[in-house]
């Protein structure tokens, strides 16, 4: 059997809290709701998903050095408010040769002015957001294909 790709799905600061935090913005579905369907979706496609959430800006950052040392094909991330912050995350991704998908369920852009702007962006291979949490998904596709 060929050996299976293995997606990277990371998620920063409150992203364990949806369900809960702000329905209207975030919708109703949990981590864990997301994370079986991405569990089913990338099972039909023959690939692997390794899941992660943490509120530690270090933890995402160890996280996406060990997608690039563990040889992961792709890492989708949804890193929160950290988007709009981290310096270290820009770096981090910058520093690896994994490409990554930024993905956040709301439009950023639609939002306060302080979300406007992405460290994030300027590193990722795209940018998916707005589409509630099918988002996700359409990231797994599109990182199948890299």
């Amino acid at each position: 059997m060929a050996d299976r790709k293995t997606i990277f799905v990371l998620n920063g600061p409150n992203l364990n809290l949806l369900g809960m935090r702000e329905p209207e913005i975030y919708g109703s579905d949990t981590l864990d709701d997301i994370a079986g369907r991405l569990e089913d979706q990338a099972n039909a496609m023959s690939m692997d998903v390794e899941i992660r959430q943490s509120n530690h800006e270090g933890h995402l950052v160890d996280w996406l050095q060990e997608a690039a040392s563990n040889k992961a094909h792709a890492v989708i991330l949804n890193a929160g408010a950290l988007t709009h912050t981290s310096v270290a995350l820009h770096d981090a991704i910058k520093a690896i040769n994994v490409p990554v998908i930024e993905v956040h369920i709301s439009n950023p852009a639609a939002r306060e002015e302080f979300r406007h702007k992405s460290l994030i962006a300027p590193v990722a291979k795209g940018t998916i957001c707005g589409l509630g949490v099918m988002g996700y998904q359409l990231a797994l596709d599109a990182a199948a294909k890299f």
